[in-house]
Order: C-alpha cells, then sequence, then structure tokens
C-alpha cells in the first residue's frame, strides 16, 4: 500500500484560518445569547439605520420592500408552532389543543423559529440590506406608495391568518416569565388573628 494514502490530509493554510473565524464567531454568538435586550437594541438600532439611510438617500425602495417582506416570514415563523396543530391528522375534528385542565398532559410552546434565531436573521438580513443600499444597481426606480400599500395588505392578511389559526387552536406565542401556581391546602400553623 501507498504510504500517501494512509496519512491525514493535512488542511491548507486558508482552511485552517476560516475553521478558526468561524469558531471565534460562534464563540461571541454563544456569549451574545443571554443578552436578549443588548442584542434586539442592537438589531433596533440597525433597523434605525437603515431607515434613516433610505430617508436621506430617496432610494432603494425595492430592497426596502424585500426586507420588510423577509422579516415579514421571519415573524410568522417565530409565532407558529414548531409542530403546527393543523397539520396533525391524529388528533380529533377539532385539531389537538394546548391543556385547559391541571389533569391533561402539559405541552409547553415551542416555535418553529426560536428567538435566537430570529434575531441572527433579522441583524444578518439588515447588515446585508445596508451593504445593498452603497451600491447603484440595487436603486431600482419604482413609485414607493405601490410598494407601502402591498406590503400593509399583505402584512393585515397575512396576520389575521395567523391570529385566526392561533384562536382555532388556543395558543399564545408569548410567554412572561414561569408559570406560578398556588397551593389550594390550607397551611398546617395558622398565624395569629387569621379567621378559623
Amino acid at each position: 500500500m501507498d504510504d500517501d494514502l494512509l496519512q491525514p490530509k493535512k488542511k491548507s493554510v486558508i482552511s485552517q484560518a476560516w475553521t478558526r473565524l468561524s469558531q471565534i464567531f460562534q464563540s461571541t454568538l454563544d456569549k451574545w445569547t443571554p443578552y436578549t435586550r443588548w442584542r434586539w437594541g442592537f438589531t433596533l438600532s440597525l433597523l434605525i439605520l437603515f431607515g434613516l439611510r433610505i430617508f436621506l438617500m430617496k432610494g432603494w425602495y425595492i430592497v426596502t420592500y424585500a426586507l420588510g417582506i423577509y422579516h415579514l416570514n421571519l415573524f410568522i415563523a417565530f409565532l407558529t408552532p414548531k409542530i403546527d396543530p393543523a397539520m396533525d391528522f391524529d388528533a380529533d375534528e377539532n385539531g389537538p389543543e394546548l391543556p385547559t385542565r391541571a389533569n391533561e398532559e402539559f405541552r409547553p410552546f415551542i416555535r418553529r423559529l426560536p428567538e435566537f434565531k430570529f434575531w441572527y436573521s433579522v441583524t444578518k438580513s439588515t447588515v446585508f440590506a445596508i451593504i445593498c443600499t452603497f451600491f447603484d444597481c440595487f436603486n431600482i426606480p419604482v413609485f414607493w406608495p405601490i410598494l407601502v400599500m402591498y406590503f400593509l395588505t399583505l402584512f393585515c392578511v397575512t396576520m389575521k391568518r395567523q391570529i385566526k389559526h392561533m384562536i382555532k387552536y388556543r395558543y399564545l406565542p408569548f410567554t412572561h416569565g414561569k408559570p406560578k401556581y398556588q397551593s389550594h391546602e390550607e397551611p398546617l400553623i395558622k398565624p395569629p388573628g387569621a379567621p378559623k
């Protein structure tokens, strides 16, 4: 046998550098994960910067429209459960529902698009859109009020369908902290002056 075939191939310098950069980037993303407010604050400032650039330059409306449509799709995926109850054929005719009584099985709401991936996709697409505004080839002349009206119509129709889906299958995609359960048992020791 040839000794060259048995030896593991060495990675090129470019491949090693790319691997190291991707590890540093992933490590940085991992460090940012718990700081939800800071991450979204940064992304909101990027969106404001993008809006100001569009407003002051008076152009790139197609880029803005494409960014809006992409963010709308991300938002819908963020609001939708990972396992869509409408696609669950084993359930009864009304479909599966979240538990409403204490003796039913607890099924937490799991998103199709988790919050971190939602933030990352919004941030990445906004940076990409800002970069696109530096190239005149993306500044296609268009009558922007038509794009605004079309986007608003699309937003209203999509959100109406999503809200109907939420009502039909009885789920709420937002929670505020952990649920707090109250005990129905009486305390063993009553404080002085408490009614019997």
